[in-house]
């Protein structure tokens, strides 16, 4: 059953992982992967918020692990990492690495914070 439950938020946090970074991308013309990093705090303050609140086993396994799971992305944030240095925008690569984890902790932090807050 757990299993069910986390490729049933996999099914919605995968698509919207793309869909965002698409949008985000067509909105921003930058070279500094913005989408992902939307994606990557959004999903951190989620789960920090789920985790916060106390959610229980049903509601972490579909949300926190698979839509949270799904939505955000070591993998593309050190492929991208990666491309940014490959093509001498070390800057940027290095911000890519201090803004995502540094944000993404916050974020988490954030939503723990809040989630406790709503629901005590």
């Amino acid at each position: 059953m757990t299993a069910a439950l986390v490729m049933l938020g996999a099914v919605v946090g995968a698509p919207t992982r793309y869909l965002v970074d698409r949008a985000v991308g067509r909105r921003f013309d930058t070279v500094f992967p913005l989408g992902t990093l939307m994606v990557n705090v959004t999903g951190s303050a989620l789960l920090g918020a789920l985790i916060g609140a106390g959610a229980n086993h049903w509601l972490l396994a579909t949300v926190g692990t698979g839509f949270c799971g799904a939505l955000t992305t070591f993998s593309t944030f050190g492929y991208e990492t990666v491309r940014l240095a490959e093509e001498g925008a070390y800057s940027y690569a290095v911000a890519n690495v201090v803004i995502g984890v540094a944000a993404s902790l916050a974020a988490a932090y954030a939503g723990a914070g809040l989630g406790q807050w709503v629901w005590p």
